[in-house]
């Protein structure tokens, strides 16, 4: 029987001042992960840290780890978009067999890395790998929106929210994404635009390492923006069906207030003008709303926007190596 060699991993973790975290997360998974399975270069890219890395935590005892590097950006982007300029950055300057994102905080687990590498072994690296969360760790308020914000997601998209960023992709996806302005608002969102193939498998949350979570309510909302903003032409028509169908529930409407008030005596004396101005007042402005989607979707369509492979390099500082297998 043929001894396939080890997968080559490019883990790409987003982070800005998590680095002790990050530090004892590497650790954490090149000890979770067998040498046999694959060996890994981490790449950590730094979204406008305060705080400065220390090298010396990431230093020594690594069997799996053959690498650490940063890449620093010239300011804060967001987790989304550091992801994106991280992917173009493996897809320009580095060679492997497949990526791993995750976070860097402890969230994304390394059982949770090894399960994702027998998926993705399984399917005979043919596939992206998501990891559907079977548990999330997160308060009851943050809960609460979150399910607000899926049902809100399968309302305008008709596409159920399962999945995070933590995922696994072989190298020529990247080819792909690349090249897709969605990538720079939401990644896993593009993934799905983009129609190639994944499949998911359920893997618990797990717990911060250290610190506290950023995500806020304002940064909540923006990240289902974002993810919404991806899907923006299926959104703007079925907006466009909904505004069309309130216009012509509305154009009934007078048409039944004009028929009780000429053919019956159920009317109030006013009543009928009253009526007849609000459902005019509705069918005007759901028209106007039908509309301007309209134009805003066919805009759009014309519109290439941001291309993470040809501006991502704006945002780039400085890539930096701060462990080397030796």
């Amino acid at each position: 029987m043929t001894q396939h060699p080890p997968l080559r991993v490019i883990v790409l973790m987003p982070l800005r001042d998590d680095w002790p975290s990050a530090a004892e997360l590497i650790r954490r998974l090149d000890k979770a992960i067998s040498s046999d399975a694959c060996t890994m270069e981490i790449l950590l890219v730094d979204d406008g840290s305060v705080q400065t890395c220390d090298r010396n935590d990431f230093q020594g005892g690594f069997s799996v780890v053959r690498a650490i590097r940063t890449l620093r950006l010239r300011r804060n982007l967001g987790h989304q978009r550091a992801i994106a300029i991280g992917l173009v950055h493996v897809q320009q300057t580095t060679s492997c067999d497949a990526v791993v994102v995750m976070d860097a905080d402890g969230e994304d687990t390394p059982e949770g890395v090894a399960q994702l590498l027998r998926a993705y072994s399984d399917a005979h690296s043919s596939r992206a790998i998501f990891a559907e969360r079977s548990r999330r760790s997160e308060s009851l308020v943050f809960r609460s929106f979150y399910h607000l914000y899926k049902f809100l997601h399968r309302c305008l998209t008709g596409i159920s929210v399962r999945v995070g960023n933590f995922s696994i992709l072989p190298l020529p996806y990247l080819n792909t994404l690349v090249v897709m302005s969605e990538l720079w608002n939401h990644y896993a969102a593009a993934v799905f635009r983009s129609k190639l193939p994944f499949t998911m498998i359920p893997i618990p949350r797990g717990t911060r390492i250290a610190g506290t979570s950023r995500m806020n309510f304002v940064a909540l909302v923006s990240h289902g923006l974002s993810a919404i903003s991806v899907f923006g032409d299926i959104v703007g028509v079925r907006l466009l069906i909904g505004a069309l169908a309130g216009s012509l529930l509305a154009g009934l409407g007078m048409v039944s207030v004009v028929m009780i008030r000429l053919f019956t005596d159920l009317a109030i004396p006013g009543w009928a003008t009253y009526a007849t101005g609000t459902l005019a007042i509705i069918a005007i402005q759901m028209i106007t709303i039908g509309t301007s989607f309209t134009f805003f979707v066919l805009s759009n369509r014309t519109n290439l926007g941001f291309i993470p492979l040809r501006d991502y390099s704006l945002f780039v500082e400085e890539a930096v190596d701060i462990y080397s297998h030796e």
